[in-house]
C-alpha cells in the first residue's frame, strides 16, 4: 500500500560541520570546506525535495500513522544535505527519534519500539534518496579532491 501524502517542506541547510554527526564523517585536512549547502539548497527548492519524496513514497513502509508522528515532530526539517568533495558526493545526516523516547515523553502517539525504529529507518532511506537525486539530476560541479601521489597501488 502506497503512502497517500503531500510532501514537507525543504529543510533550512544550515552551515553544521558533518564530522560533528554520529552518522557522518567527512575526510578533511581542517581548511575551510565548502559544502555547497546555498546550491544544494537551491536544488532542493527546485524541485529534488519533492521528486525523492515521491520516490520514496513508492517503496516507503511507513504507516500513514507514523509518517504523522515524524510530521507532528517536525522530522523531515532536520535533515542536512551537504557535498562530500573527498568522496564526490552528496552527504546527509537523517534525523531520527532518540533512543530515550519513552522517558521523555516523545510523542503521544508513540508507543513501540517498532514504531521508532521504522520512523528512523524510513527517514534514513529517505535521505538516501534525496542524496542520489541530487547527484544524479541535478549537480553538474565535479569533485576538486585530488588524491596525493604517494597512495599505495592495490591494483
Amino acid at each position: 500500500m502506497t503512502l497517500e501524502v503531500e510532501p514537507p517542506e525543504p529543510p533550512e541547510l544550515e552551515y553544521v560541520d558533518p564530522n560533528e554527526y554520529e552518522d557522518a564523517t567527512i575526510s578533511a585536512d581542517g581548511a575551510d570546506i565548502d559544502y555547497r549547502r546555498e546550491e544544494l539548497q537551491e536544488f532542493l527548492e527546485e524541485g529534488a525535495w519533492e521528486e525523492a519524496f515521491e520516490a520514496w513514497l513508492v517503496d516507503t513502509d511507513l504507516e500513514e500513522r507514523a509518517y504523522e508522528i515524524a510530521r507532528d515532530l517536525d522530522l523531515f526539517a532536520g535533515f542536512d544535505f551537504f557535498w562530500d568533495d573527498f568522496a564526490d558526493r552528496v552527504g546527509y545526516h537523517a534525523p531520527g527519534i532518540p533512543e530515550d523516547w519513552q522517558a521523555r515523553e516523545y510523542h503521544p502517539d508513540l508507543d513501540t519500539w517498532g514504531t521508532v525504529s521504522s520512523i528512523n529507518a524510513e527517514l534514513t532511506e529517505f535521505g538516501q534518496i534525496v542524496s542520489e537525486i541530487l547527484k544524479d539530476e541535478y549537480i553538474d560541479w565535479e569533485a576538486e579532491y585530488e588524491p596525493p601521489e604517494d597512495l599505495p597501488d592495490f591494483d
